[in-house]
Parts: structure tokens; sequence; C-alpha cells
């Protein structure tokens, strides 16, 4: 069965077909990769037809994630839903950025923003499970994803509908110690040569080239004490952009690489 799915999906110019053919079937099966490969038994008649479904969905475009409604993301695993953006990989990097300029404070306010699925919030909690944190979003959707990742991994984190630090409460303002945030940093340019699945994704969720970014850079300062860090994920030709935007306001900018060593994050410290 992996096979025929793995040549299917080949056939239709889906990325890592075996992969992805092994992914959805241990989803329907509720099983592991060793499980999968023991496994004697064949497929009964429903498992087989949502198996078909799913493989014909995901050669249409649809991604992975929303198909088997999960996603890994650092050592946690995330609820996911179609018209919220997926987690990758290289926004561990922020979160490594981020939880770095913690260090040394103790019950740190912490506050996500643009938090999707909740994962750089969550992951910053597990973290440090000390702080206070709070995540936002502008989509209902998403709030409610978030929330409800949060409460599934028992992880206390404050998830909030509204604009950028709108929904903060004011007793907030000049407390927070972090404001993290993976934007929407996608030029309208870049979005027309993406792939079909990413496409599938929200696209205020994708799209926005450095917007957020400046306005963060100017809202962010009376949200954040003194020492306080703006931490933000970029693209990958963003990093001097986005660090003039941080210079007027914040100490200490710095422009750090992923893992594959491309222009990843911009952190500055906000001024006394």
């Amino acid at each position: 069965v992996v096979a025929r799915a793995t040549e299917y999906l080949a056939r239709h110019g889906v990325e890592s077909p075996r992969e992805t053919a092994e992914a959805l079937l241990q989803y329907f099966l509720k099983t592991d990769r060793a499980g999968l490969y023991a496994r004697t038994d064949g497929l009964d008649t429903r498992t087989a037809k949502l198996f078909g479904r799913a493989l014909c969905q995901r050669c249409h475009g649809v991604p992975l994630q929303y198909l088997t409604g999960e996603q890994q993301f650092r050592d946690l695993v995330l609820g996911v839903a179609p018209g919220v953006f997926v987690p990758r990989p290289e926004t561990e990097a922020l979160v490594e950025r981020a939880v770095e300029t913690l260090d040394g404070r103790r019950a740190p306010v912490v506050v996500d923003v643009g938090t999707g699925t909740g994962a750089v919030a969550l992951a910053i909690k597990r973290a440090r499970p000390d702080a206070a944190a709070i995540a936002t979003d502008l989509s209902e959707e998403a709030v409610a994803v978030a929330r409800a990742n949060a409460s599934r991994l028992a992880l206390e984190v404050e998830v909030l509908h509204g604009d950028l630090l709108d929904p903060l409460p004011a007793d907030r303002r000049g407390t927070v110690d972090l404001v993290a945030s993976n934007p929407p940093y996608v030029t309208e340019e870049e979005y027309a040569d993406l792939p079909a699945e990413v496409r599938a994704e929200p696209y205020q969720a994708l799209v926005g080239g450095t917007g957020v970014h400046r306005r963060l850079a100017g809202e962010a300062p009376s949200w954040l004490r003194p020492g306080g860090w703006l931490v933000m994920e970029i693209g990958a030709l963003q990093g001097s952009e986005v660090a003039d935007l941080l210079a007027d306001r914040f100490d200490d900018v710095e422009v750090l690489p992923d893992l594959a060593g491309r222009d990843r994050v911009v952190r500055g410290r906000a001024r006394g």
C-alpha cells in the first residue's frame, strides 16, 4: 500500500512522496512507523477510502498537516486546522533566540504576536514555566486553535483576539520582558512563486513584507520594560532592512541566522 501510494504521489509531483504516504497511513491506522511496517493485516474498506481521499487531496495541494491535523514543533505536537498557518521548523530559531533573552529574568512577561497555532508562545512557556505568557492573533480561527493547543498541552498561555499588541491589558504597559513574533513576511512577488500547498494556507498569515516588523518596532517600546527585547522572524533577505527599523529605538540590534546559515531573526533591546 505504501509503495503504490508513493508512486501515485510521485506521479503528481508531491514532495517527499514516501514520507507523505507513510505519515498519512500512520495517521489513519493510529500507529507509528514501526507499527506500520510490522503490520500484517490489510486495510479495511473505510480506512482504504479515507486514505485514498487524503492522497487525492494531497495531490491537489492540501498541506499534509491539514490532513493529519497536527504538526511537530520542537518537543510539542500541535493541532492545526485549515485557515491557520502551519508552524515551520525554521521558526524554532526564533524560539531559541527569544528564550536566550530571558536568561537571568525571574517570572518574565512574554507576548507572542500573531501566534497562529500558539507554537512560539507554547514553546517558550515549555522552556520557561515561570513565564507569564500571552499570545495574540487577528484571526479568530487561530485564537481557537491556539487555545485548544494550550489546553491539550496543559500549558498556561492566555490567548487574546486582536491586532498585534492592541489586545493587551493596559496594566501590562511597560512591564513586558519579551515581545516575540513570526509575522507574515512573504512579499507579493514571492507569493506568486510559492508551491500550491503553501498558498493553501491563509494569505494574511503569509504576505506582508516588512510591514508588521515596522509596526512592532514602533509599538513595542511602550509595552516593554527597560531592557526588554523585541525578537522577530524575518525573510532571508530582510535582515538589514528590519535591523534599520529597530536602530532608532533599540540597542544591541542583531541579525541572527538559522541552522542553515540564512538570516532568520532580528532582535533588539529596549532603551531605558
